[in-house]
């Protein structure tokens, strides 16, 4: 775990957005523990001299780094976009603070969908297949699946979060029809991050992919998902410290379950799975937090296979602690955070 200069470390920092969520729930923790917690918006920091503290009053802080907001919902933009934001997170790992809640180069990494699951891999936890080939254009991928006999995949931009750009593809390989679902939208030849579901197909899917294979993009397996009551179901799973804290099921109609396109949440005891298969989705979630010591808090979204219920990453992310369902409830992920930043401040 992120060890913390316990002579120093006096404060939580907090590197957020003005009037976000993430930032008032994990306050409105830190205010019921007693905790000061200064902050710091993103909108500062646009270059490292931005920085207001002076640097000899930087290691009395352990900082917490939330996402930004993204200035552009178009997808050609999110290359550019998440290279600004490295460079920030860069920067920060090099500020003499007392510590890191999550550290920037991890959170960084994970951002990464083709780095953080290629060491998954390498560490033998179990994930969704991700293909090793890149594709450039349709014509290449619909070889590809032709060749390996595969009708259905997802095809992700390799940064990303909000199932920007995700695409759920279907390809019948003796007629060549293409039927793919996605929440983003293409208008003036640019792809643009919507949240509304699309189902396209024909002409309209292929010109679609044909924008989308520009970026940067991984292909992984569509595994079928565990179901209830006919729902498909993933899992986020929300690791912190060494412990998981909360596991949060996401239902929907169609193969993308990101809760703010209209699917909902139900809480994870309703699921009513057994007791194996719990500690199974618990063993392989801290078995991939193990890959990222450098991360405190995890979210990850967590597949559960059809008939089987052998879970899978299917993606992670260091910045994934704020599900409504809890921070409007208990706030029990925030609380955890809180409690146990009060044991690091009050070490002697």
């Amino acid at each position: 775990m992120v060890q913390c200069d316990a002579d120093r470390v006096k404060k939580v920092l907090l590197i957020g957005t003005e009037g976000g969520k993430q930032r008032h729930y994990f306050e409105k923790a830190a205010a019921l523990a007693g905790i000061p917690v200064d902050f710091l918006d993103w909108k500062h920091m646009t270059k490292l001299e931005d920085f207001y503290l002076r640097k000899e009053d930087l290691g009395q802080y352990v900082v917490k780094i939330d996402a930004p907001v993204w200035g552009s919902c178009c997808l050609e933009e999110l290359d550019l976009l998440t290279e600004e934001y490295d460079r920030r997170l860069h920067q920060l790992s090099h500020l003499p603070v007392g510590g890191f809640w999550n550290h920037p180069h991890d959170i960084a990494e994970v951002l990464d969908k083709r780095k953080c699951k290629n060491r998954l891999l390498l560490e033998q936890v179990p994930t969704t297949k991700l293909y090793q080939e890149a594709f450039s254009e349709k014509e290449a991928l619909f070889a590809f699946l032709f060749e390996n006999r595969i009708s259905q995949v997802f095809v992700k931009p390799v940064k990303g979060s909000g199932a920007a750009g995700v695409v759920a593809l279907r390809y019948a390989r003796d007629t060549g029809r293409l039927v793919l679902y996605t929440c983003a939208a293409l208008e003036g030849g640019h792809i643009y991050n919507t949240r509304k579901m699309y189902r396209l197909e024909g002409g309209d899917a292929r010109c679609f992919l044909d924008s989308l294979l520009k970026l940067d993009c991984v292909v992984e397996r569509w595994h079928g998902k565990a179901t209830y009551q006919g729902y498909c179901y993933d899992l986020r799973v929300v690791v912190q410290d060494g412990q998981v804290d909360y596991i949060l099921p996401r239902l929907s109609r169609g193969p993308i379950t990101n809760l703010h396109l209209n699917n909902h949440s139900m809480a994870f005891q309703d699921l009513q799975l057994d007791r194996r298969t719990v500690e199974h989705i618990q063993e392989v979630c801290l078995r991939a937090a193990g890959c990222y010591p450098g991360l405190r808090s995890i979210g990850m979204d967590v597949l559960l296979e059809k008939e089987t219920l052998v879970p899978r990453i299917i993606e992670m992310n260091a910045q994934g602690d704020l599900l409504h369902r809890d921070a409007y409830g208990e706030n029990r992920i925030y609380g955890r955070q809180v409690a146990i930043l009060k044991e690091i401040l009050s070490r002697p």
